[in-house]
């Protein structure tokens, strides 16, 4: 009743003004007239926009004060018509945003078929989850900057190259005058191949990058320093030649820095260390894209042994906490001398590698003793990789570490490994061409370098940088087809205990990851000298990817023992940028220091190969020269600096109050979670309490059974057996 004496009410018309006809219905939503109470067959409400603000003393409001319903049903009414249905200013509005919307989803559609490699990867994610996953997603990305790295140097040096040399342009050899006199010995350099030659020697120049590989557009030595001139165009090709390599290690920077924005992003949400905890870890840590059995099991398994590693940290935390001072200096003390061995292990593999590098430079023999000499360098970075990585990992076993611990320190060894193994023979290189820094000796005396061993030393290096790719390519293919295959025949078909001890291969990511980053940085080391470099390991990481798919599906099986996915990714590119970084050194000292060869290269006649720059802006006219050397005034470069400072500043401050508000949120949801077992505490002992307090009247009742027995007894001894004593009395 009182509902549908609150639906009689007459309500006011609302405060706006009516629209047209055709909105009329959506503005106003009227109620039509009510039917009689007798044949409503439920309850009505008028669903009108509230009346004016000044109008809290109307009828209306007073109606529903005065009516006795719930308070929940008084603010629910209240609430409905407190709403106000957002004006539409015009159709075509409308019609234009949903045309906008459906025409980016469409693009979006379309764009998605051109991904590269996309139903391939979701299928991998599918079968063995994002870790695996992740390690494709990082060589995707890897194929496009290389290939995009690759379009920009085909179109400003090699296409113009090719066109230039082949249509005979006029040009300017010389674009200095450079006094030569005495230098006649520094400008020998021929290594164009006889006209006849063996099979055998054109596949051992394929693979050393000699012979006709080096007297070709692959190598630094083949473009010349040359100025194309013709009917008012001119083209500088050591310029573009050197802008060129600038701008791809800029391009490679951006998109890295990009990438790593958007996967800090994704640690700053998760919380980083946090991601690893149990709630995370029940709730958000199974992959509902997983198909099949097999992976669901070993999704199963990788979820069990997580759990195993963060109860182990916790039990090893205690332990920790319950030593003694004298077994904490003895487990330091054991540190200390496994990390000793361990870097025993790395610098006997620097001095190596050192060694290997003389050695192979030094030999001049030829034929296959030749190139076993030429690759020995790479063999021995190559095992090197290979056996002081699974030595440190035994050793760290040893050291009693947490196991997230161990995978850490295992990987921050790997990456020191590699990339300094690296940069140890560039340093060897450096030295012998530079006689170790000394350019006044008897041997570098003449022509600024060590002429004699390198006539063309930038070609020289171009071709280690070959050789190391050549090779790394190669031993992955040979050991898919000679370790993986045979080892995944005989753990199917021998069911001997040795063979299914050994099981089949696990798909360790972070090991391939860093594989990748080690033969990107040595693509970014030769760039400079080695140009299609960026394009061969475009090849390289495209035969890679079907390479290890197969044996994704073939022979691996995911491992269990994985590093955590929200901060791997961002630790696999903070890798990459320090590769870029030891890629950059070798470009800048290479371009401002070291003497350029005198018989080949584009910049042969220049004493380092950065005056090409200078002298290029010597050429232009008089205005653009003006405006370069503002930029690069101190007129300019101050109120730049004074600006970054103020956006650092600004950067930082919001950093810093964005930080606060997320301690303050984090603060927030501990102090609801202390509320929660508070009142899940409260709960338990009112339960208990209700519990307790009702099993008191049964222990009452129990105790009065034997009263209601004798009475019972002494009904039925009366003899009244009109009523049964277990029963109540029903009326006939």
């Amino acid at each position: 009743m009182e509902l549908r004496e609150f639906n009689d009410v007459v309500h006011p018309p609302p405060d706006y003004p009516s629209p047209d006809v055709s909105q009329h219905s959506l503005r106003l939503r009227t109620v039509a007239a009510p039917a009689p109470a007798q044949q409503s067959s439920g309850v009505q409400f008028d669903w009108a926009s509230p009346p004016p603000e000044d109008a809290e003393d109307s009828s209306e409001t007073r109606n529903l004060r005065e009516l006795p319903l719930h308070m929940s049903l008084k603010r629910a009414v209240r609430q409905v018509q407190q709403m106000r249905v957002p004006v539409v200013s015009s159709s075509w509005n409308i019609k234009h945003s949903q045309t906008f919307r459906r025409f980016c989803e469409v693009a979006k559609n379309i764009l998605s078929y051109f991904v590269l490699w996309k139903r391939g990867i979701q299928r991998i994610g599918g079968h063995f989850g994002g870790g695996v996953q992740s390690y494709f997603l990082f060589l995707r990305f890897l194929v496009i900057l290389n290939f995009l790295s690759s379009l920009l140097i085909a179109a400003f040096v090699l296409i113009p190259s090719i066109v230039f040399r082949s249509l005979n342009f006029n040009s300017t050899s010389n674009i200095t005058i450079v006094n030569t006199t005495g230098l006649e010995t520094c400008m020998q350099y021929d290594p164009k191949p006889d006209a006849l030659m063996v099979f055998f020697n054109y596949f051992l120049d394929l693979v050393s990058g000699t012979g006709f590989m080096e007297y070709s557009y692959l190598f630094y030595g083949y473009y010349n320093n040359t100025m194309i001139e013709s009917d008012g165009f001119s083209y500088n090709i050591p310029l573009a030649y050197l802008l060129t390599a600038a701008f791809y290690f800029l391009f490679c920077f951006f998109c890295i820095i990009i990438r790593m924005g958007g996967t800090a992003r994704v640690v700053v949400e998760t919380g980083a260390g946090a991601a690893g905890g149990y709630c995370m870890l029940v709730f958000t840590g199974w992959d509902h894209g997983l198909q099949g059995d097999r992976a669901v099991k070993l999704k199963q398994n990788n979820v069990r042994y997580r759990l195993q590693v963060d109860l182990e940290e916790e039990r090893l935390k205690k332990k920790a906490a319950s030593l003694t001072l004298g077994q904490t200096v003895s487990l330091y003390a054991l540190r200390i001398f496994l990390n000793l061995i361990v870097l025993t292990l790395i610098v006997a593999t620097f001095f190596g590698i050192a060694k290997a590098t003389q050695f192979s430079q030094s030999m001049k023999t030829t034929g296959f003793t030749g190139l076993l000499l030429q690759y020995l360098p790479s063999m021995v970075i190559t095992a090197s990789n290979f056996v002081v990585p699974l030595l440190c990992d035994k050793i760290a076993l040893l050291e009693k570490y947490s196991p997230s611990t161990t995978v850490i320190l295992a990987l921050l060894r790997a990456v020191f490994l590699r990339l300094v193994s690296l940069g140890v023979l560039l340093y060897t290189l450096w030295e012998q061409i530079t006689c170790k820094g000394e350019i006044g000796s008897d041997d570098c005396k003449l022509c600024g370098y060590y002429y004699n061993q390198y006539k063309c030393w930038e070609t020289r290096v171009g071709q280690e940088m070959y050789k190391l790719t050549l090779f790394d390519f190669l031993i992955t293919v040979a050991t898919l087809i000679l370790v993986e295959f045979p080892r995944r025949i005989v753990v199917d078909h021998c069911s001997c205990k040795l063979s299914q001890l050994v099981g089949r291969q696990e798909f360790l990511v972070a090991p391939n990851v860093l594989a990748l980053v080690y033969s990107q940085t040595v693509v970014w080391t030769g760039a400079l000298f080695c140009p299609l470099l960026p394009f061969i390991n475009t090849l390289k990481f495209v035969i890679f990817y079907y390479c290890k798919k197969i044996t994704l599906f073939q022979n691996c099986q995911p491992a269990t023992r994985n590093f955590r996915s929200t901060t791997s990714n961002f630790f696999f590119l903070l890798v990459l940028l320090f590769g870029w970084m030891l890629a950059s050194v070798v470009l800048l000292y290479s371009v401002a220091k070291i003497h350029p060869s005198y018989g080949c290269g584009p910049f042969r006649l220049d004493p380092t190969m950065w005056d090409a720059v200078p002298q290029a802006v010597n050429m232009l006219s008089t205005t653009s020269r003006a405006f370069l050397f503002y930029i690069g005034s101190q007129k300019c470069s101050i109120p730049l600096f004074i600006f970054s400072c103020i956006l650092l500043c600004y950067v930082s401050a919001l950093t810093s109050v964005h930080g606060k508000s997320v301690a303050l949120l984090k603060s927030q949801c501990a102090l609801e979670q202390r509320d929660k077992q508070f009142l899940i505490r409260q709960i338990e002992e009112l339960n208990a309490t209700m519990q307790k307090a009702e099993h008191e009247p049964k222990l009452l009742n129990t105790e009065n059974e034997p009263f209601q027995h004798t009475a019972a007894t002494q009904w039925n001894q009366h003899n009244n057996y009109a009523f049964d004593p277990d029963e109540d009395p029903r009326p006939y």
